[in-house]
């Protein structure tokens, strides 16, 4: 039986990473987030 490495945050974030850069819907979605609260906070001042 193969023993599984227990792997770091460091590790999974980059697998994260990894994983989102390869989703374009994702990217689309974070980009949307990003633009409204850039927006949102040009209309508070």
């Amino acid at each position: 039986m193969r023993k599984f490495k227990k792997r770091s945050f460091k590790e999974l974030v980059l697998e994260n990473k990894r994983q989102l850069l390869n989703d374009q819907e994702a990217l689309a979605r974070i980009e949307e987030k990003l633009e409204k609260r850039a927006q949102a906070k040009l209309m508070e001042m």
